[in-house]
């Protein structure tokens, strides 16, 4: 069974989002033009029929838009179009001029003027389908904006008859940035007043990563654009995940797409990671909610995709996938929370201990035994270009495995191994490049310290 002909029971027919794709979306190296050929084929294969092109820094599409890519850039452009057309993928051609556009006066007039040489280029290597994004730039102009979307359409669809709608992503792209109060901001209320009806707009939630979009979510924003919106939606997009000093893609989202509307939408494009070959797990279930939001079941989702593209493997990626799931910092949260049932067994093993005379060290043990085997299967026989992409994930998984080990056996003989804080050390050293189950399984070696430091600093205070 496609996924284009998933049924709901045995009797209704799917209805998939007419737009569906990936968003080459995220800060970082941009992927490779191989990188880019293999996940047009992951679309084809998985029924998504859209790849926007949108890499921040290229510095062709963002802070250099207004130069020409170079010949060599371009004919590995038109080769990639090509890989669409092949694949009966929509290869759409994104710009973000936000920057530095120039709206009116001469200046205006050249930069329109360059923008539309950018696009008909695009235009003569087979490219038919256009963005403009506005996104993370501070000037807030929403009727210039409109204004200047509005002539591009305009002109592009004017001289060209085969151009599909543009595509765009306002500066307040987000819920709680276009609302203040029961009030729309100047710059939201401006565009959406302005704006072609027939320019698709994509907005990212409640906030940039969010936690899910309902039904009622969807329905307010398309209320304020007159039109279906868009999702753009960042997961498993891991490029805001930062350790103290900015390194980025630390931490691998592994989970399923979830909590999203099983309303009418126009489109929904998932922006990956950096490890293209590790996104497809996440993309994967994506595109079936894609094909059918309404009968979408994250779980089962995120089960049949393991056992799809790990086989033999899968057991042990779901343990290692289930510990790098949940995206969060103080203003991003996404994605199923990390190991659940360990970080259950680990709090309840903790509040039993010192309460009860007799403490059940076998559950939590299998879990971490579990974590350790699959490590070490997934470091010996992961195929290399899963490997080249979570290799220190997987080295730092074992550790956190040895580290709880050592806990439990410390929690076993009622005192602190000085090793346990060696190997906690060793694991913060570690985090630099690779980040994983902070709130389950390294969570647990922070807990076991912190109870025995706490319970030496009783027993001084009562000496005093």
């Amino acid at each position: 069974m496609t996924l284009a002909t998933i049924l709901i029971g045995n009797t209704a027919q799917a209805v998939p989002i007419p737009l569906r794709g990936i968003v080459e979306g995220f800060y970082g190296t941009p992927w490779t033009f191989e990188d880019r050929a293999d996940i047009i084929d992951f679309c084809r294969q998985n029924n998504l029929n859209s790849y926007i092109y949108a890499p921040k820094d290229d510095p062709y599409h963002r802070e250099q838009w207004r130069k020409p890519y170079p010949a060599d850039k371009l004919a590995e452009m038109k080769n990639l179009v090509a890989v669409a057309k092949k694949n009966n993928v929509r290869f759409i051609f994104a710009v973000s001029p936000g920057l530095d556009l120039n709206y009116k006066g001469d200046k205006g007039e050249e930069d329109f003027r360059l923008m539309i040489k950018k696009l008909d280029a695009m235009y003569e290597i087979g490219v038919r389908d256009f963005a403009i994004f506005f996104d993370d730039i501070k000037d807030k102009n929403g009727k210039e904006q409109a204004i200047f979307l509005n002539r591009v359409q305009k002109n592009l669809r004017g001289r060209y008859k085969d151009v599909a709608p543009l595509i765009m992503v306002p500066t307040e792209y987000f819920y709680f940035d276009m609302v203040k109060g029961d009030k729309l901001k100047p710059y939201t209320k401006d565009l959406a007043e302005n704006l072609d009806p027939r320019i698709v707009v994509l907005y990212t939630g409640r906030g940039v990563v969010c936690d899910g979009i309902t039904d009622k979510e969807l329905a307010e924003v398309n209320k304020i654009f007159g039109r279906e919106v868009g999702i753009w939606w960042n997961y498993p997009v891991n490029d805001y995940k930062l350790t103290p000093d900015g390194n980025r893609n630390v931490k691998l989202a592994l989970g399923a797409i979830e909590k999203l509307p099983t309303a009418k939408m126009t489109a929904i494009f998932f922006n990956p990671m950096g490890q293209v070959q590790l996104s497809k797990l996440s993309i994967a279930t994506g595109a079936i909610y894609a094909n059918n939001p309404a009968t979408y079941d994250d779980s089962k989702a995120w089960d049949k995709v393991l056992n799809e593209q790990f086989g033999s493997l899968a057991p042990y990626m779901k343990i290692f996938a289930e510990h790098s799931r949940h995206m969060e910092n103080s203003w991003a949260k996404v994605g199923a929370p990390d190991a659940i049932e360990f970080e259950t067994t680990a709090s309840n093993l903790l509040y039993d201990f010192g309460k009860k005379s007799f403490v059940d060290f076998a559950p939590l043990e299998r879990k971490i035994n579990e974590m350790d085997r699959a490590a070490d299967i997934l470091l010996k026989r992961l195929p290399q270009k899963y490997l080249a992409e979570c290799k220190p994930q997987l080295e730092q998984f074992k550790r956190i495995a040895n580290a709880d080990r050592v806990a439990i056996e410390c929690l076993k003989a009622g005192q602190l191994d000085p090793k346990l804080e060696i190997l906690r050390e060793e694991i913060t050293a570690n985090e630099k490049q690779a980040i994983l189950s902070e709130a389950a399984a390294r969570k647990f070696i922070d807990d076991v310290i912190k109870m025995f430091d706490d319970q030496n600093q009783s027993k001084r205070k009562k000496k005093k």
